[in-house]
């Protein structure tokens, strides 16, 4: 089944809904322009009920619940121009039974990551307090960065087993600069577990988002770590602001490359 397409999509160079498997996309953007609207805007083009598809999503820098809000805005949103409205102060079967009320049921649950992830197609990493070893190397295969890897690993292949049935798997990391923060500033550290992920792309045959705020860096590693994000990447999603300065209902603009 066709996904409608909006302004966004195509502005992202999005066909029905998604890329092609095997893209390393990367969204850049800047403390004047935040840029995790897009990561939402994909997070819930990937969860269509129509499709099977699973992501996981490494979450550095907000807890489960903050997305699963995020996602049920984005639904309130896109159907007001129609009239409808699912008052948050509801309990969850009220919401749910409104939604099927309406025949829009299934694209409520696309919205929904906790049915998401009960039904395995959203997993679901927390690291926010994730750190790495430090100078010493003690315990350094026991957590950090190859602990994470270890993870993501274990679940692009338990999903890409046959039995699974599983299509689109799609790897969500929604703060690269915070991979630096937990690695204690080492950029090979970081860099190591990015190409590590990549090859996850090509062996797998799975999809890799990254966002990452690149005027935060104080270091002089700053610019070396982004020019390799950006070497890494198929594709690099810029969110700017105007230079024109801020307007009433647009504040920044989107360039991909």
């Amino acid at each position: 089944m066709s996904v409608s397409r909006n302004l966004l999509d195509e502005a992202l160079g999005l066909e029905n809904g998604v890329w092609s498997r095997g893209h390393v996309v990367l969204v850049e953007d800047c403390v004047e322009t935040n840029g995790a609207f897009v990561l939402h805007h994909l997070l819930k083009r990937a969860l269509v009920p129509e499709r099977t598809s699973v992501v996981i999503f490494v979450s550095l820098a907000y807890p489960f619940f903050h997305y699963d809000r995020i996602l049920r805005k984005l639904f309130h949103y896109q159907n007001k121009g129609v009239g409808i409205l699912l008052p948050s102060i509801y309990h969850e079967g009220a919401i749910n039974d409104m939604a099927a009320q309406l025949g829009m049921f299934e694209e409520y649950m696309g919205c929904n990551l906790m049915a998401q992830k009960d039904s395995n197609r959203f997993v679901f990493l927390d690291m926010l307090k994730l750190e790495c070893p430090g100078e010493d190397g003690n315990n350094i295969t026991e957590g950090g960065l190859i602990g994470l890897y270890g993870k993501i690993q274990r679940a692009v292949e338990v999903n890409s087993l046959p039995e699974c049935n599983r299509g689109f798997i799609t790897i969500m990391i929604d703060d690269v600069s915070l991979l630096d923060v937990a690695a204690h500033g080492s950029v090979d550290y970081v860099l190591d577990f990015l190409h590590y992920c990549r090859t996850l792309t090509s062996e797998l045959d799975c999809s890799l988002f990254m966002l990452n705020h690149e005027d935060i860096y104080s270091s002089m590693a700053g610019p070396r770590l982004i020019s390799q994000l950006e070497y890494l990447a198929d594709i690099v999603i810029k969110a700017e602001p105007l230079a024109t300065g801020l307007a009433t209902d647009v504040h920044g603009q989107i360039r991909c490359s």
